[in-house]
């Protein structure tokens, strides 16, 4: 595991809460969003603006951080690909441990909990936690609108543009007999021809 960068905008200070239970302070802070910020589909593009509104809280057991992201991900209208942007504001929540009582705790119970967050060196890097609560949220098959029609499947014209779009799509087994239904040519041009 590496240690988080104390430059990273999603990495906060916990020092300040002086391991003092019950003490708290607040943030607000823009942080440019990390690589790979979402699913295949639709993702906040690195380095867009995530806004967040942190509270560090300082319990018994280390630091509990909370709060609020927002930003706007960006992707593909699965039926149309027209661009898709979907503004996120998701709440979250989680337990950074000191690391003695994480370590306690796994002397105690015996198991490796990899869920647990684990202050390093007073530093809690945010960024897990923030994917783990907003790439739930995003929707797994973004459309641009709840009614779009999609494409055509003939030409892949955007049938939003052209409602009453359409082809006249002959089955082929049936083709030589539409030479029937067409009007014969004048018998006299084609005796000069």
């Amino acid at each position: 595991m590496t240690s988080p960068d104390p430059r990273s905008a999603l990495v906060f200070d916990a020092r300040r809460l002086a391991r003092r239970p019950g003490t708290m302070i607040t943030e607000e802070r823009t942080a440019p969003a990390p690589e790979g910020f979402g699913i295949e589909v639709i993702a906040v593009p690195a380095g867009e603006p995530l806004e967040l509104s942190v509270r560090l809280e300082s319990v018994m057991e280390g630091v509990l951080a909370s709060g609020t992201v927002g930003a706007v991900a960006t992707g593909a209208c699965v039926r149309c690909l027209e661009e898709v942007n979907e503004v996120i504001d998701v709440e979250f929540q989680e337990l950074f441990a000191y690391a003695d009582r994480a370590a306690h705790h796994l002397e105690a119970n015996g198991d490796d909990d990899d869920e647990q967050r684990v202050l390093e060196s007073d530093l809690l890097d945010l960024e897990p936690t923030l994917r783990d609560a907003v790439v739930p949220t995003l929707p797994f098959q973004p459309v641009c609108r709840d009614d779009c029609p999609g494409l055509c499947v003939e030409c892949g014209q955007p049938l939003a543009n052209d409602p009453d779009h359409q082809h006249e799509i002959i089955d082929p087994r049936w083709a030589a007999l539409q030479s029937l239904s067409e009007p014969a040519g004048d018998p006299e041009e084609e005796k000069r021809n």
